[in-house]
């Protein structure tokens, strides 16, 4: 059974960090992307930055709104990715999730089907 687990979630001050960890198992075919999500209260779930991890690159992407502040990474060896957020916005407040799909790799959320329960982050001003 597929599991995926946010942690690091909390409370920051606008201009601080967090990072996010989101650990995964259960899987028989590794993912062809992992991404991020966040959903703010009243709106809908968006994507924030996503990656292929065996592509020879390492692709990624990320939302115009986080781009430069943002940063996403796996750690094979501990099945953990992570959402490095730095320069916090108060707007970056909202449940954040991970999720993973096959067959491509976008921020668009419908093609993901394993999704995490989410962690919370709020960014105070």
């Amino acid at each position: 059974q597929v599991q995926l687990v946010e942690s690091g979630g909390g409370s920051v001050q606008a201009g601080g960090s967090l990072r996010l960890s989101c650990t995964f198992s259960g899987y028989s075919h590794r993912p062809d992307c992992m991404g991020w999500f966040r959903q703010a209260p009243g709106k809908a779930r968006e994507g924030v930055a996503a990656m292929d991890p065996d592509s020879a690159g390492r692709s990624t992407m990320y939302a115009d709104s986080v781009k430069g502040r943002f940063t996403i990474s796996r750690d094979n060896a501990k099945d953990t990715m992570y959402l490095h957020m730095n320069n916090l916005r108060p707007e970056d407040t909202a449940m954040y999730f991970c999720a993973s799909r096959y067959f491509g790799c976008s921020l668009d959320r419908a093609p993901y089907n394993f999704w995490g329960q989410g962690t919370q982050v709020t960014v105070s001003s």
